[in-house]
């Protein structure tokens, strides 16, 4: 299915729903360090519940380690800074979906390394800041796994 990518997040209890999600779609999540916690954090396993042991989860040292060990062909980098809506892209089965820190989103120069056609956001209201990135995951995982016809993993 998809590699999820979470750059460097910040938050048990989102990092624990995303657990969730890829268990439950058969989508791999990679994890970025830094991280904001310990993979051990009670919250986390709370949000996870018991799905960690259905969920393939691998902790990367940077983005670029993540890359070289990702048989995928293609990163779509989820930023509010994008001009182009997630749902005018073609999901492929093997995307890598890069997503940023919940208190701060993908860095510039993560951001920039990503080609700007392949730079998506979601849509919102003007006033909004963002979504909650477990939210936004979701969102995103689905309409992919939508347009893949539910293809199971």
């Amino acid at each position: 299915m998809f590699h999820v990518v979470l750059f460097q997040p910040e938050i048990p209890p989102n990092t624990g729903n995303i657990i969730r999600l890829c268990a439950n779609t058969g989508c791999q999540l990679h994890l970025i360090e830094p991280l904001g916690f310990e993979l051990d954090d009670k919250r986390l396993r709370r949000a996870g519940l018991d799905y960690h042991e259905y969920a393939t989860l691998k902790r990367h040292a940077s983005l670029a380690d993540c890359i070289a060990q990702t048989s995928s062909e293609r990163i779509l980098a989820f930023t509010t800074k994008a001009s182009r809506s997630y749902e005018q892209m073609d999901f492929r089965a093997g995307d890598m979906l890069l997503f940023g820190p919940e208190s701060r989103g993908l860095p510039v120069d993560v951001r920039e390394s990503v080609p700007e056609n392949q730079r998506l956001r979601m849509p919102m209201l003007p006033h909004s800041r963002s979504l909650n990135l477990s939210n936004a995951v979701a969102v995103v995982v689905y309409e992919g796994w939508r347009q893949n016809g539910f293809a199971m993993a």
